[in-house]
């Protein structure tokens, strides 16, 4: 993810010098997949509900990012060069993070599914998928952390 720094242009909402926008008004959902067309349309739709989306190419990436604070759930492939989904789900919380997680995967395979499951992720979801169920397992996730 680039984020261009732009300090003359703020947006009513958002954090300087950044544009980073502020946690009081905003739930924001960080999207993590090392596919670049699927962290695109990924974004789409979640901005097509409401939803603040930031997209980033792998866990490293997110983990370095000013969103592992503020992210209401995370959307995160499972298998990814570096660190997988699940790497990333042990190490948020190791960390104390219990942030709502959504795995989304083309090798589903049983025992990573338990394995997710059994640490609190909120769905395991095969790609393909349908739109409307990610939107559905948004919603309920973002409303339990209201």
């Amino acid at each position: 993810m680039v984020l261009i720094s732009a300090p003359a242009f703020r947006l009513p909402g958002l954090c300087a010098p950044h544009g980073i926008p502020c946690l009081s008004n905003v739930q924001i959902v960080s999207i993590i997949d090392d596919d670049a067309s699927v962290r695109a349309a990924m974004e789409a739709l979640v901005r097509s509900v409401g939803f603040v989306a930031f997209a980033f190419e792998s866990a490293e990436d997110f983990l370095r990012s000013p969103r592992v604070d503020d992210s209401a759930c995370l959307i995160t492939d499972v298998q990814m060069p570096g660190m997988s989904g699940l790497d990333l789900q042990n190490r948020l919380i190791a960390q104390g993070s219990h942030i709502p997680i959504i795995f989304i995967t083309a090798f589903p395979e049983q025992d990573i599914r338990s394995r997710a499951q059994a640490a609190g992720a909120i769905a395991f979801l095969e790609k393909p998928f349908d739109g409307e169920t990610m939107i559905n397992l948004l919603r309920t996730a973002l409303a339990a952390r209201s």
